[in-house]
């Protein structure tokens, strides 16, 4: 019983930045990778970033440098700062966890609801 709450997503003029955040909440007993995925109307979920318990980033190639990953484990929040952005930032941001439970073994995917982000003039 998990839940990954997005907040941060609005309207931004290219070339401006914005601040993501991510929540979980729940019975967790840990945390494993989080990540950042976005979806743009009618295009397929691709990763963003991801960041491992050990705080080891990826970024997709695509970003430049651009996007910033990071976490805190003692609040089991994941960022996700974007800078320079374009319009084609322009997308539904999602945040991504492997979380283990609490009086559990296994490990499950747990995605949040999404928060819009637009880049326009």
């Amino acid at each position: 019983q998990v839940q990954l709450v997005e907040s941060g997503g609005g309207l931004v003029q290219p070339g401006g930045s914005l601040r993501l955040s991510c929540a979980a909440s729940g019975n967790i007993f840990s945390i494993y990778d989080m990540a950042w995925y976005r979806q743009a109307p009618g295009k397929q979920r691709d990763m963003v970033a991801r960041i491992s318990s050990s705080n080891s980033p990826n970024y997709a190639d695509s970003l430049k440098g651009r996007f910033t990953i990071s976490r805190d484990g003692a609040k089991n929040t994941v960022y996700l700062q974007m800078t320079s952005l374009k319009p084609e930032d322009t997308a539904v941001y999602y945040c991504y966890a492997i979380i283990q439970f609490k009086y559990s073994g296994p490990t499950y995917q747990y995605w949040g609801q999404g928060t819009q982000v637009t880049v326009s003039s």
